[in-house]
């Protein structure tokens, strides 16, 4: 089910640290010094908001930001450190109103059983607007923070060799299956299992309380969850792919992937192996977005945009890369390039900021009225969950399902 070149586009930003760009945070706006305040993020998020975003993402990750891809770098003239994704994502979310939560979970060595709690309890506290985004995490030196599994020193080339892609697909199924937990685990509680009836003295109906009993290659959870089905039934699921491993983990689990396209034909290729891999899933009839990711310098004029890019490299000492596209022009030539890429099937997209203090503003004052005055995104918000704001229905409780 893909979108039609009318339809309006959802939009998400990732926050990541002060922006993509490593030398992001020796620019005027951005606020090094608050990095590891909640004020820091509740005000971007807060800008997000502004904007009518669908939602905003939180960078994670269980060992220091590195310009490699395997190992640690030993930098120490770009950001290094965060503050927990989901703790952050909490903190916020009674400050906002509206706008979807998705923090960044690593499946890899974190329990399903925690997060599924963790991501409950984020959709209470933000009445229905939380999600995760699953990520990987095949590092060996990340690997030895837990001293329980020990993994093969891995490089972006050993990827692309069958060994790397048998390591690849077993951490992509491994992370299949720590998001069935959690999504068993939150519907081990019906929705009517609460009673609070004080004259009878009964909280709980316990026959609403259901063992998941999952037994798999890599994990055996028993259930039930200790946290009520949240809010929305099942937070939001999301995952970012860049090829045919992890693009059939979104078509599995997920209710919105991350691609990174660079032109319209990729786009519309990696929208129909998706498809394809959604049904041989089974899930050939539900609603999964693909939503495009790509990197933003943003600016009134082209030059301008172009200018702070390579002033940016020069900081930080050479060209900055990255697996999503650059995009570096005007709000107008953005909305251009995002109109010609959802017509491929695109149904929204994450916008990375290279600077958070000023590409995120840019944005939501910027591109976010450059695509209403082409009636391509909302003009308020429309919806009360996150699900809502992407179209997805909430889903009946698998247990309460079966049971009747």
């Amino acid at each position: 089910m893909s979108a039609t070149p009318a339809s309006p586009l959802h939009l998400a930003v990732a926050l990541d640290g002060t922006g993509w760009h490593p030398a992001s945070w020796r620019e005027q706006v951005a606020r090094p010094r608050d990095l590891f305040t909640a004020g820091y993020w509740a005000d971007l998020v807060a800008e997000a908001e502004r904007g009518l975003l669908d939602f905003v993402t939180l960078e994670d990750g269980l060992g220091l930001q590195s310009s490699h891809y395997g190992e640690p770098d030993g930098r120490t003239d770009q950001v290094r450190g965060r503050l927990d994704a989901v703790l952050i994502a909490s903190r916020i979310a009674p400050l906002t109103r509206h706008i979807g939560l998705v923090p960044t979970v690593i499946t890899t060595h974190t329990e399903p059983f925690h997060i599924s709690k963790a991501i409950a309890t984020l959709d209470y506290v933000s009445t229905g607007r939380a999600g995760l985004r699953v990520q990987i995490s095949p590092r060996p030196h990340e690997a030895a923070h837990f001293g329980r599994r020990t993994f093969p020193p891995i490089s972006l080339e050993g990827i692309q060799s069958p060994a790397g892609q048998e390591l690849l697909t077993d951490h992509f199924d491994e992370a299949a299956d720590y998001v069935e937990v959690v999504r068993r685990l939150w519907d081990s509680w019906e929705d009517d299992a609460e009673i609070r009836d004080v004259a009878t003295g009964r909280f709980i109906d316990r026959d609403k309380l259901h063992y998941i009993d999952f037994e798999g290659r890599h994990f055996s959870v028993k259930g039930p969850s200790i946290t009520p089905r949240p809010p929305q039934g099942q937070p939001l699921v999301t995952a970012l792919a860049h090829q045919t491993v992890p693009y059939r983990l979104v078509a599995r689990q997920a209710d919105v992937g991350y691609v990174t396209p660079h032109d319209a034909g990729q786009a519309r290729a990696i929208v129909a192996e998706i498809r394809a891999e959604q049904e041989a899933a089974g899930r050939a009839g539900e609603l999964v977005h693909v939503f495009g990711d790509l990197v933003v310098f943003l600016d009134d004029e082209p030059a301008v945009a172009e200018d702070r890019r390579a002033r940016l490299d020069a900081l930080a000492g050479e060209p900055y890369t990255s697996d999503a596209p650059i995009f570096a022009g005007t709000p107008a030539q953005l909305a251009d390039f995002l109109k010609e890429l959802a017509v491929e099937g695109l149904s929204g997209f994450r916008l990375r900021p290279a600077v958070a203090g000023h590409d995120l503003p840019a944005i939501s004052r910027g591109l976010v009225p450059e695509l209403q005055r082409r009636s391509a995104f909302r003009t308020t918000y429309e919806a009360d969950t996150l699900r809502g704001l992407l179209g997805l229905a909430r889903p009946a409780n698998r247990y309460a399902a079966a049971t009747a």
